[in-house]
């Protein structure tokens, strides 16, 4: 079915300015900047004159180097009302023709991951850092307090030699406890984890070599090097290896939020957007899962035994009900608190009286006594497109989320690792 389109033209030079830089690349910044199912090109002429005589020409012959440009917008008639009027007032040199088009197909394919960002433009710059010979100490006092989980180490020249993070301290510290309970450890715990580093040196507990990340890289290369090396994080490099910032995968969502339209927003009677991923195309399907009735107990056991640290509460019939997960239990078992921490960190061992309490209160309640129920957990549908959920995860700070079908039922996690796979664009 034809669809009517605006086509707008405007010859100009290539001198032409808007706010001091080059109008036709601030053209495409608009253009880019809207959001919408609208294409630009820029061509540059060989040869021209202008209202004044003068003559553009790329022989030696002729000295005008002013050379003609052609910018050319086409969008759905709908956006023309508002754009329209935006590339009248940057213009001040030059013609623009406006005409109705016909047009009988819009095809695009949806790229989450734009190609040409790099990674100086979205990483954080000025991380904090921490020299080879500083206190181990030192990183556990930063880690506590800190909302990130890991520290760029540098030598003396300010060049990454490798990173500390919160299960770094805890595997030198012989506490194979989850990175969820960090922030839970009793003031015993947290003594046995200051003891285990003391005299220690952030060189002796740090995993190195770093794995880093030049600043003129794409980033689109970046995203292949986290999932490549297993990364959640990397310190970013200038041209003499110093380092200048740190890439996360926060940073990835929040550039491909900010710089992505809403597809969604695409009529697709008009627009035919292809390759568009949903959540099931992302999420992993490893969630343990127990019925309500289940005793706590089981719950630890499966959370402690699983990377994805949740179980999935589920009805006989498979619907979500709920989730378990760290703080879940650490909410409601308050009154065990050292306990339950003491119970976890020696990996559920269940020898001697230190433990009977405990595990017998967690044998002595059931899953749907503690859970988050239904109205406090944050999921997404298996065919949603997968830009709502990703957008959920920034916004909301969240690193899963449970993935449910139509009528309900459980059907997976989507995480921030399998998330970057799916938005990951191919070679």
């Amino acid at each position: 079915m034809p669809m009517t389109y605006t086509l707008a033209r405007i010859f100009t030079s290539e001198e032409s300015r808007w706010n001091g830089k080059p109008l036709y690349q601030e053209i495409v910044q608009l253009v880019s900047r809207q959001k919408i199912s609208a294409r630009c090109q820029v061509t540059k002429g060989i040869a021209g004159c202008y209202e004044n005589g003068e003559i553009a020409a790329s022989g030696v012959e002729v000295f005008s180097f002013r050379m003609p440009l052609e910018i050319i917008v086409i969008m759905p008639q709908a956006e023309s009302a508002r754009l329209l009027p935006m590339l009248e007032a940057m213009v001040d040199d030059g013609i623009m023709t406006v005409e109705e088009k016909e047009v009988h197909w819009h095809k695009c394919r949806k790229q989450m991951l734009p190609r040409q960002v790099l990674v100086r433009d979205v990483m954080t710059p000025g991380p904090r850092t921490l020299a080879m010979d500083a206190p181990a100490s030192e990183a556990l006092g930063i880690l506590l307090s800190a909302s990130f989980h890991g520290i760029p180490v540098v030598d003396g020249q300010g060049r990454p030699v490798g990173l500390v993070t919160r299960g770094d301290l805890l595997r030198h510290a012989g506490l194979a406890i989850s990175l969820g309970l960090f922030q839970h450890l009793d003031p015993a715990h947290l003594d046995a984890v200051g003891q285990a580093l003391a005299g220690r040196k952030v060189a002796e507990v740090m995993s190195r070599p770093a794995v880093v990340v030049r600043e003129d890289k794409l980033l689109a290369k970046a995203v292949d090097l986290m999932l490549a090396k297993d990364r959640k994080r990397l310190p970013v490099v200038g041209e003499d290896g110093r380092i200048t910032g740190m890439l996360s995968r926060l940073d990835v969502f929040r550039t491909i939020m900010d710089r992505n339209p809403d597809w969604s927003s695409f009529d697709p009677s008009v627009i035919k957007v292809q390759e568009l991923a949903t959540v099931k195309d992302a999420m992993r399907t490893d969630t343990p899962v127990l019925p309500p009735t289940a005793p706590v107990w089981d719950a630890v056991q499966l959370i402690e035994t699983t990377s994805i640290n949740r179980v999935a509460v589920v009805d006989p019939d498979g619907k979500l009900l709920g989730l378990v997960n760290d703080r879940v239990l650490m909410a409601g078992f308050s009154a065990h608190r050292a306990g339950l921490v003491a119970l976890l960190v020696d990996k559920l061992s269940l020898g001697g009286a230190r433990h009977a309490e405990i595990t017998n209160a967690l044998r002595a309640r059931t899953v749907d006594q503690i859970m988050l129920t239904l109205k406090d957990v944050v999921s997404v549908k298996a065919d949603d497109p997968i830009d709502g959920a990703l957008q959920l995860m920034v916004e909301r700070q969240l690193k899963r989320i449970p993935v449910v079908d139509g009528e309900g039922r459980f059907k997976g996690m989507l995480t921030r690792d399998s998330l970057l796979r799916a938005i990951k664009p191919e070679p």
